[in-house]
């Protein structure tokens, strides 16, 4: 689905009917599935046309960066992507090209789509709805299965017209819609977004394929059979019950009788009383509580006004057939909510609560709920004003190993730059914030997109006082959000400033015109209106 709108969207927006939806694609015009000579699109073209995209829709506040939602959907879809490869549905072509990078948009509606050159997008809203993790790898291997197939490239290679500049004001326009409906229509309107968005609903036969190919890909990375079948009939129960324009998934990927009876058919009946009753082994109920703790988190997030986070903190008693899992995140999402509350006391008492739940967790995965509980308390502790508490929390838990935590865990490295620089100059020494930099810059190596990474690592250099690395790592974070014209701009300040500059800092400066000159050429290729 490489492209869905919000409903407040939608509401200015004539649906679009699942028979409109495919006569809006004539099938004589598509090569045959699989046929990939007869595409003019190459892969490299369609990633250039990802990055473009990307470039225009990062700096979106919608866009969301949150570790340890990340972490979690990036390991369900490196499972995903692992399976894609063993069964030959990611060949060299692909592999090297496509960027293979799930996002986050914080939107409370329930979606998920893919964009040119392997960019998956994932609302909160559908984390927060699907109820296993194999409901949720389910959602993703088909859209996986999109880009494996090549869907985005056959449908955008239909229209000689279609051009990068119109498909980034169509996503720009869906992503601001929740916030400023009129504007955003206007945004999408000004960006043909109502052409687009009919070249880029899939047909019917994409549909069944990446169906077809997403539970092959499923089923062979470990997840149940039934996780696709349970989350069409979720889909289609919950937007029968409530169809206020919740459910834009449905709206690009109708769920006809058809699909839905085959999703049903691949499970087998063995299948499916698997899928009801899988087995409660240390590593299923491991994979269970991350994803119910990672589904209450996305409840917390998608929606941060505290009208929203105030029924969380109090929310209603579970049955006594609650399992442990389900009762640790509740208190989790609790935790969380009060944070953004910044309520001391009940942060204390849902810490407490969860705490005691995890107790009744098998002992092998108690690590990963200490883990995960710890980071909840210091980031708790840097929300309600106590960062030393809290760096020392995260210090005492790092030289732990029975705490859980990973020191390379990109959330561990977030949260000790968070704790560190959330500390008065008088309290931050040298010593802690130099820990600081040595986390981040190995990370930045492997995960140099990574604009939280540079923006924190820029604080640290500037408290150092390294102003130039600080201006260096300033104008990555500025360009790996989109903005290069900002991260060109502190460089040329840069320049102005330090006009009679140390050997060092000469070194650094070479860096920063390397880094321009690349910043310089993309721009030029971002503004031909061309792949």
């Amino acid at each position: 689905m490489p492209l869905a709108v919000p409903p407040s969207a939608l509401a200015h927006t004539a649906p679009v009917s699942a028979v409109s939806r495919q006569s809006s694609v004539d099938s004589n015009l598509l090569p045959s599935l699989g046929d990939v000579s007869s595409q003019s699109l190459s892969p490299a073209a369609e990633r250039r046309l990802g990055d473009r995209i990307m470039r225009s829709i990062l700096r979106d506040p919608d866009i969301i960066d949150d570790p340890l939602v990340l972490e979690y959907i990036a390991s369900v879809w490196t499972s995903l992507l692992a399976a894609a490869r063993h069964r030959g549905e990611i060949g060299p072509d692909l592999e090297g090209v496509y960027a293979w990078r799930p996002f986050l948009v914080r939107e409370r509606s329930v979606n998920a789509f893919a964009l040119p050159g392997g960019y998956i997008g994932v609302h909160l809203g559908l984390l927060s709805m699907t109820r296993t993790p194999d409901e949720l790898a389910s959602v993703l291997a088909h859209e996986m299965s999109h880009v494996t197939q090549r869907h985005i490239a056959r449908m955008i290679s239909q229209s000689k017209q279609t051009s990068w500049v119109g498909l980034a004001s169509m996503i720009l326009g869906v992503l601001a819609a929740s916030r400023a409906p009129q504007a955003a229509q206007a945004m999408i309107m000004g960006g043909q977004g109502m052409a687009i968005q009919g070249q880029l609903n899939f047909s019917r036969d994409m549909e069944r394929e990446a169906d077809r190919v997403g539970f092959g890909v499923l089923t062979d990375a470990g997840y149940s059979p039934g996780g696709m079948a349970q989350m069409f009939e979720q889909l289609q129960q919950a937007s029968r019950l409530n169809d206020d324009g919740s459910y834009p998934y449905l709206r690009s990927h109708p769920l006809t009788t058809e699909r839905i009876g085959e999703a049903r058919a691949r499970m087998g009946s063995q299948a499916w009383n698997a899928a009801i009753a899988p087995q409660a082994d240390d590593a299923q109920t491991l994979l269970q509580m991350r994803h119910g703790l990672m589904a209450a988190r996305a409840r917390v997030l998608m929606d941060t006004r505290s009208i929203s986070l105030q029924p969380l903190v109090r929310p209603p008693v579970l049955p006594d057939s609650a399992t442990p899992v389900e009762r640790l995140a509740r208190q989790y999402m609790a935790l969380l909510a009060a944070t953004r509350l910044r309520d001391r006391g009940e942060v204390e008492r849902t810490l407490a609560q969860a705490r005691k739940e995890a107790e009744a967790l098998p002992r092998s995965i108690q690590a990963e709920a200490r883990r995960l509980l710890t980071l909840a308390e210091v980031d708790a502790g840097v929300e309600t004003g106590r960062a030393a508490q809290a760096q020392a929390t995260l210090q005492q838990a790092l030289a732990n190993p029975s705490s859980g935590l990973q020191s390379r865990g990109r959330p561990e490295i977030m949260a000790l730059a968070r704790t560190t620089l959330s500390l008065p100059d008088s309290r931050a020494e040298p010593g802690a914030l130099q820990e600081v930099v040595n986390a981040l810059q190995p990370h930045l190596s492997n995960q140099p997109e990574d604009a939280a990474a540079w923006t924190y690592l820029s604080s640290a250099w500037l408290r150092l006082n390294q102003p130039l690395r600080a201006v260096r790592a300033e104008a990555e974070a500025s360009a790996a959000t989109g903005d290069l014209q900002g991260a060109i701009d502190r460089v040329d300040a840069a320049r102005k400033r330090f006009t009679q500059p140390t050997s060092s800092e000469v070194i650094e400066l070479s860096v920063l015109d390397s880094r321009v000159t690349r910043w310089r050429q993309t721009m030029r290729d971002d503004s031909r209106d061309d792949l």
